[in-house]
């Protein structure tokens, strides 16, 4: 049955009441949000802002194979190594680990981790992370040391950033992260 049918026939008319009823509830609701705000706020519509496309889009996410980890106001922008052969080769050979920059290490299930630094020249830090991006360990790793870093807890994450560079930035164990991954194909 059509809608002006419902309005037109005398046996409908309990249907007109809830139809007057619905726009007189939409009316006062929409009336008492717009009053809502103070006098001195300026109102204002809100606008949903256009997907971003093109470069914004690229700006929006990290690279593909990168990771920005967000540590309060302090971001990491990591590479990530995600397969087995990534993270057997982790910075291994590299000369610097500029500020700023590092490596996440991504495993598929949160056990106690080691960590050594063959082949490995710079000084670094590597922070463990549980699943849900909280630091459980800390530890500061020397070059070219063959013994293991073990961590003090399970983790499904790694961060490993310049040496020093979490105690200069305050952040230490129980810190929570965020983890934004740069999408691939793009």
């Amino acid at each position: 049955m059509l809608v002006s049918e419902l309005f037109h026939k005398a046996v409908m008319s309990k249907y007109r009441a809830v139809f007057g009823l619905s726009a007189l509830v939409l009316a006062v609701t929409a009336c008492a949000e717009a009053d809502a705000g103070t006098a001195d706020a300026p109102r204002s519509v809100a606008a949903v802002a256009p997907a971003p496309a093109g470069e914004e889009l690229r700006r929006a996410f990290p690279p593909a194979g990168h990771a920005w980890v967000i540590m309060g106001t302090d971001t990491v922008v990591a590479e990530v190594a995600s397969t087995a052969d990534e993270r057997a080769e982790g910075l291994m050979y590299r000369d610097d680990v500029p500020d700023g920059t590092g490596m996440l290490f991504v495993f598929q299930d949160s056990q106690p981790r080691a960590f050594w630094m063959a082949n490995t020249y710079v000084a670094l830090d590597i922070a463990y992370m549980d699943p849900s991006y909280r630091i459980v360990d800390i530890i500061q790793m020397e070059p070219l040391i063959t013994e293991s870093y073990p961590s003090n807890a399970p983790a499904m994450f790694a961060l490993e950033v310049r040496q020093g560079w979490f105690e200069e930035s305050g952040i230490g164990v129980g810190t929570q992260a965020q983890i934004v991954f740069g999408v691939q194909g793009r």
